[in-house]
């Protein structure tokens, strides 16, 4: 009995015919997409998963002088932001058919960020994206040479690197602004650390609109990001009265303060209002559902990987604008709520 032949793998001509276009447009395609029209962007890439064709990835290298691998330095921690950003870059790689190779960082300062990117370079990667939420990543940031194919996610503005992030700040009025419009005549904050960039735009939105509206300034509560803090935090907040509004700069510590306060006997909203920061999966189910703010990490890593494309192409680079912020949205859930005619002051 003659052996079945095994299928042939379908090459970059079948893809240009299936498409309707040249074997030309569908390396393109796969190597720099932002130069094709969307439309035809869309054949190519249906053609590609009909066939399940795979790019020869030596070939791709001879042809383009591209490995086909980004390298990503990231700090090595589960809280949900920089996780979800390294998931929002690793979708936007897939898409353009790149692979990763991921370096994570136990701390981000001068000696571990510059360690990271040259064990990246050792290995070929195209390019680099660097996710950098601490304040102490800026010096090492600032000693990379700058004609490093590098952008950077989430770091400080004045980085000499394009930078994509969402817009903290802009976050921080929403939710800010949205409490004060429900009747409340401040707005307490549970705030992140102090060495986090994120946290301090949060901190500067949350200010700004309680100054530029003549409020009262509540000192900042200072936590960590945890549960726990906001909790603990929380504690001290329902013995207060004349707090009726609270923004949390996570949505972690927004569900520790909403224990505090169930335990305390402080109805949410209807005695205090919540709003948290990161829309994270649970917090439509927290009790009660959590007001926030949204972050569109998938947005985020498909901006840096645009940016780091133009780093990549002389042509296109200067065309390309060196700061992409992506907008939050802020959810309205039920955790915040008109201020009763008895609790307003």
């Amino acid at each position: 009995m003659d052996p079945v032949e095994k299928p042939r793998a379908a090459v970059m001509e079948d893809v240009a015919e299936l498409a309707g276009v040249s074997a030309m447009t569908v390396s393109r395609v796969l190597n720099a997409p932002e130069k094709v029209r969307p439309e035809t962007r869309a054949r190519v890439l249906a053609a590609v998963r009909e066939l399940d064709y795979r790019p020869n990835s030596a070939a791709r290298v001879l042809a383009t002088g591209r490995s086909g691998v980004l390298g990503v330095v990231s700090f090595d921690t589960t809280l949900y932001g920089p996780a979800s950003t390294l998931y929002g870059i690793e979708q936007a790689a897939r898409e353009h058919d790149y692979l990763i190779s991921i370096v994570s960082l136990s701390a981000l300062n001068r000696r571990s960020i510059g360690e990271g990117v040259e064990r990246l370079r050792s290995q070929s990667v195209d390019g680099i994206i660097i996710v950098a939420p601490h304040e102490s990543a800026a010096e090492g940031l600032r000693n990379l040479p700058p004609d490093l194919p590098l952008v950077v996610v989430g770091a400080a503005e004045e980085i000499p690197f394009p930078l994509a992030a969402v817009d903290q700040t802009s976050g921080a009025v929403k939710a800010t602004r949205h409490l004060l419009s429900l009747g409340h005549e401040t707005v307490w904050q549970l705030a992140g650390p102090a060495n986090w960039i994120d946290a301090g735009r949060r901190t500067i939105g949350w200010r700004q609109v309680l100054e530029d509206g003549g409020r009262d300034v509540p000192e900042p509560l200072p936590g960590d990001w945890s549960a726990q803090s906001g909790y603990e935090h929380g504690r001290r907040i329902a013995r207060d009265p004349a707090v009726t509004a609270v923004f949390a700069a996570n949505d972690a510590m927004a569900l520790g303060l909403l224990r505090a306060l169930h335990e305390a006997g402080r109805r949410v909203p209807a005695d205090v209002s919540v709003v948290g920061f990161d829309d994270v999966p649970e917090s439509g189910y927290f009790s009660p559902p959590l007001t926030t703010v949204r972050q569109n990490f998938g947005e985020v890593g498909r901006r840096a990987f645009q940016l780091l494309l133009g780093r990549l192409d002389d042509s296109g680079a200067t065309a390309i604008p060196a700061r992409r912020f992506v907008e939050p949205e802020l959810v309205v859930r039920e955790s915040t709520g008109i201020v009763s005619a008895g609790r307003a002051r």
